[in-house]
Parts: C-alpha cells; structure tokens; sequence
C-alpha cells in the first residue's frame, strides 16, 4: 500500500519505536530579535497580499484566523481517475527567512494539531520542498526536521520497500525529530513561540521552554514560506508576528 506523504508529518511519530535520548531544551532564548518581517493581528477586514491559501479550509473569524480540516480521508477526485489526499488546513505566508522568531497565539477548539511550517518551493531534495515545523498538541509538542527526515527524498526511496528498510526508516525518522509532553486545554489561548536559528529551533509556551531539536534540515538557508496548519476541528491563530534573528551565542 502507498503510504499518503501528506499525512506523514502528522502520524509518523506514533509508530517510531526508536528509543531516542532527547537533548534538554535550553531554559535560555536561541534567538535575539532583529528586525520585525510582518504582523498580523487580524482585524482588518482586508488582508496582506503575502497571505495564500495552500489547503483552503481557512477562515477569518472575530478578530482571529480560524483553520479547520476538511480532508479527513483519501477521497476519490471528481474525474473518477485521481485522488484527493487528506490533509490538514494549511494557510501560507511568502516570507522569506533564514533565522527567525515566529510569535503567534493558539488556541484549540477541537483541532487535534496546530503547526507552524517552514518550506522552500525551490527546494527538490524533499517532497514539495517541507524544511522543518514545530507542531503542538494538547499532550505534545514535536518538532520535525522534515528535509533530511519525515519528507526527504531518502525517505520517499527507503519506503518503496517498507519491509526490508524497517529499521533504516525508523533510525531515520527518530534522529530527525524530538517530541516534549505539555498539558495544555482546550479553548484557552496560549502565546508559542518558534525560534529557528541555525541547525537549531527552540518552542515556548506561555514563556516556558516546550521543545529543541538541532538537526541539519532546520539550517536550510532559503526558508521562502511560512505556513501555519490545523489538523483537526477547529485551531486558531492570533497576534501573528515575524522577525528575523541572529543567535544569542555565538
């Protein structure tokens, strides 16, 4: 069976079976602010020109931008000979970085994931060009080094043949991401924070330390998009803010 790329930044981590000896979070910021890129508090009735729906499942709602998946399953296309894929609701930002601070405010009301995405369309090492993303869920955040792990073209070729790469996919998977346990509600707003510095990205929650991960995919150095996604019914962003960065230490 064909495994659904799109899918697989949001359901590998429930089957890597790797232990895997998690580097502590530094209690420290990665990331002094330089320059504010973009801010979007998302009231105005008319919207930046940088916006761009990728899985159109977006809404702007009361002062906030609401996703909400609708592609919950593989779905046959309306001319009976392709396939739409599920996917979660994904809302796209061209903004190009290398080193940032994404700030934004979160809230879930029944969505099962919220992320915030770095991408790269140029990029053809990885599939449609995924860099690395911080995820969160209620029990979890992960962060995921998507170009040389969970959408590498390595990946794509080793699971052609699932059965004889087992191990290699798992090693794989396991040294390019990092999962922390949080304990968060549903229907409360939370401030996140994703600082990306180098090979290096650092998440808070509410100011507190929530994850790490320094795996060579975050140091892309053309990161071109930004996007932030929902799995699930239904996530909320708010006070979206973007800076450029350089590290704290050096």
């Amino acid at each position: 069976m064909q495994t659904n790329l799109f899918l697989v930044p949001f359901l590998l981590l429930a089957t890597v079976t790797l232990a895997q000896e998690l580097a502590p979070i530094p209690a420290k910021t990665l990331a002094k602010k330089k320059e504010l890129l973009f801010t979007d508090d998302f009231q105005s009735a008319e919207h930046d020109k940088r916006w761009h729906r990728v899985v159109d499942t977006f809404a702007f709602e009361n002062g906030a931008l609401k996703g909400t998946q609708t592609r919950e399953k593989d779905m046959p296309a309306a001319d009976g000979k392709s396939v739409i894929k599920a996917h979660a609701a994904v809302y796209g930002l061209e903004l190009p970085t290398k080193d940032s601070v994404v700030e934004c405010k979160i809230r879930f009301e029944g969505a099962s994931m919220i992320d915030v995405e770095f991408d790269d369309r140029a990029f053809t090492g990885s599939h449609y060009g995924h860099l690395c993303r911080a995820q969160v869920r209620l029990n979890k955040v992960t962060i995921l080094d998507e170009r040389d792990g969970t959408q590498s073209n390595a990946l794509i070729e080793l699971r052609k043949d699932p059965v004889a790469n087992k191990e290699a996919i798992s090693k794989l998977l396991a040294t390019h991401s990092a999962s922390f346990p949080v304990n968060l509600e549903a229907g409360k707003w939370y401030k996140l924070v994703v600082e990306t510095v180098g090979e290096e990205m650092r998440v808070t929650i509410d100011g507190k330390p929530a994850g790490y991960l320094k795996s060579p995919g975050i140091g892309h150095a053309t990161k071109s998009k930004i996007e932030l996604g929902v799995g699930g019914k239904d996530g909320w962003f708010d006070d979206l803010k973007v800076w450029n960065a350089e590290p704290t230490r050096k």
